[in-house]
């Protein structure tokens, strides 16, 4: 409940400011694809300059969390690892919970560790 309490004062803001600015720069743009006939382009593109805004953003929002996504890989393989031996230790906790029971069952005893 907290974070909703901080994301909505940071995001609100930031979307009326996203939409004055794509409010402000509706006019259309050409990008010129073609870099060798720049006075008549074969290949250009008109959209609105707010689409390319928010297209680098959102290209800058992928490339950081593939970015983030593959510096965390060790950190997540850790993880994986030592998941998987705490599981092997429940398990083997599990089974000589198991014994123990079942020798205090038969009236049998385990002999204390000799030191």
């Amino acid at each position: 409940m907290l974070r909703r309490f901080i994301w909505l004062p940071i995001a609100l803001p930031t979307a009326v400011l996203l939409l004055m600015l794509a409010v402000a720069n509706r006019h259309g743009v050409r990008l010129v694809l073609d870099p060798f006939r720049s006075d008549e382009p074969v290949l250009f593109l008109v959209l609105p300059f707010y689409a390319y805004l928010f297209g680098a953003l959102l290209i800058g929002i992928v490339i950081g969390g593939f970015t983030v996504w593959v510096t965390q890989a060790r950190w997540r393989r850790t993880a994986r690892h030592r998941a998987a031996e705490a599981q092997r230790w429940r398990a083997e906790a599990d089974r000589l919970s198991r014994e123990r029971q079942a020798q205090a069952a038969t009236g049998r005893h385990l002999a204390p560790a000799s030191r």
